[in-house]
């Protein structure tokens, strides 16, 4: 507010903690069976030799404000401008710094006497040795405030997960430090609905999924932030009753003009706030939309499985000089208003969109899910899941279902901007749907046919009868199901 002019500013200014290392070694310490070495070496081999740039990728960097500001950076030009151009597409994208910063770290590995050692002298070198002095001076050097300290003390946190049930399955979802509470708030909202009655691809459902997303999006805004900062009535957002009340004020024929005013989550919590809030219903305004993230699913011969959404970008934060890699730019994702709960503050974590997804029926798993696209991603996971277990759709036809999204809330990037009323939807369907929903009063914007906007859904269904894992993968991305 006092020196970037009221903004998260690009570069290492929204640099936050580098924490996806400290994330993988403490998962695989905690249930995996691989050394580090054996985990990294091929995404070493893909670093080293390259890889063929796709279209998401390019159309990604290719946004002149993408490119703007790698170029801008001499250690992100290098490597994906090589001759002042982006690499076209097809071409090999080769990234020799980080395959020596990925050798560096299997060297650290190197000697331990245990694989938990080894896991641990790697995360030390990262946080403490060489790699995070380069961290450090190059963070140091751009203006930016990242000390030795914040490194050496930093550890993931391991947190439970928020819950709820639907149509009789338990659907779990990251907690309110990310937007991942909003599937199983929209999901918990909708189940009150006889949707199965209902024809999918009419108007009323399309609908009632917006005004959900809508009721969910609204408190992901007034009460979502870092529960180790701001008091959230986690209880009382997933509450049943709380849903019903939700669905009391939504209208079955006519939309809510923008984003209605967030409920009264307190009241159906057993909790109480530790002090009133100050937050402000938010004014429209206009800004550009971050790009998004990836998403992958695995489950193995064992039924473990692992579903997350890994995320960051090079459009938006420098490259590390020799280390190959940026140091997370998730800063965007904080607010700078201070009344508002996920406003920036020291240790405290934004409020990210990556939110992965998984479901359980009776304690046995029924699939990881996930997908990218920023604010779209909960929005897209509802769908999914509401294609499979309302409407019996098999995993790659719930997928390829046209799909709607909302985008009447502050968006989740820095300036946040608010468009009330608007509503996407595929324009696949046929023109009388958007007609119809157009006269509800929602602010309708058509996406082409297959929109890459609408999220890139993945999962692992599992057929416990037939012992068969069903890996599905969404058409609108460079996206894969494999098997081995």
């Amino acid at each position: 507010r006092q020196h970037l002019g009221g903004r998260i500013g690009r570069g290492v200014h929204r640099c936050v903690m580098p924490a996806a290392l400290d994330a993988w070694l403490t998962a695989l310490e905690r249930h995996g069976t691989m050394t580090f070495t054996e985990v990294v070496t091929p995404a070493l081999e893909l670093a080293e030799v390259g890889f063929p740039m796709h279209d998401v990728m390019l159309s990604t960097m290719a946004t002149p404000s993408a490119l703007e500001a790698m170029r801008q950076w001499p250690s992100t030009r290098t490597i994906f401008l090589p001759d002042g151009d982006l690499i076209p597409l097809g071409a090999r994208v080769v990234q020799k710094d980080l395959a020596h910063t990925l050798r560096l770290l299997i060297e650290a590995e190197q000697g331990a006497t245990s694989r938990v050692a080894g896991l641990h002298a790697v995360r030390a070198r990262f946080y403490q040795g060489d790699i995070a002095e380069q961290m450090v001076r190059f963070v140091q050097q751009q203006g930016g405030w990242l000390t030795m300290e914040d490194l050496a003390t930093f550890h993931v946190s391991v947190e439970a997960p928020v819950k709820t049930t639907y149509r009789g399955y338990e659907v779990y979802a990251c907690g309110p430090w990310c937007q991942g509470p909003v599937v199983p708030q929209t999901l918990n909202i909708l189940e009150g609905y006889d949707l199965a009655a209902m024809d999918r691809f009419s108007p009323a459902v399309y609908h009632l999924i917006l005004e959900a997303l809508k009721a969910a999006f609204a408190d992901r805004d007034r009460y979502y932030g870092d529960p180790r900062h701001v008091a959230v009535p986690m209880d009382g957002l997933l509450s049943k009753a709380y849903a019903a009340e939700w669905r009391s004020r939504i209208d079955p024929q006519v939309a809510s003009p923008g984003m209605p005013e967030p409920g009264d989550a307190w009241r159906f919590s057993a909790h109480q706030p530790h002090q009133p809030s100050r937050w402000r219903f938010p004014t429209p305004s206009s800004g550009p939309v971050e790009p998004d993230t990836s998403y992958v699913a695995v489950v193995d011969r064992w039924g473990n499985a692992f579903s997350a959404t890994p995320s960051d970008g090079v459009t938006n934060t420098p490259v590390v000089p020799g280390l190959g890699f940026i140091i997370s730019s998730r800063g965007m994702q904080s607010w700078l208003d201070p009344d508002h709960p996920s406003c920036l503050a020291p240790g405290k974590r934004p409020r990210l969109t990556p939110s992965p997804g998984m479901v359980l029926k009776d304690g046995r798993l029924v699939m990881p899910y996930g997908t990218p696209g920023n604010d779209v991603q909960p929005q897209a996971m509802v769908q999914y899941l509401m294609n499979v277990l309302d409407y019996g759709m098999n995993p790659q036809q719930a997928i390829e279902a046209p799909r709607c999204a909302t985008m009447s809330f502050p968006r989740s990037s820095d300036p946040h901007p608010y468009t009330p009323g608007l509503a996407h939807l595929e324009a696949r369907l046929d023109a009388s749907v958007a007609a119809e929903l157009t006269r509800m009063g929602h602010q309708l914007h058509l996406w082409p046919d297959w929109a890459k906007g609408a999220g890139s859904v993945g999962a692992v269904q599992v057929d416990h009868e037939h012992g068969v894992l069903h890996g599905v993968a969404d058409v609108r991305r460079v996206a894969y199901a494999m098997g081995r």
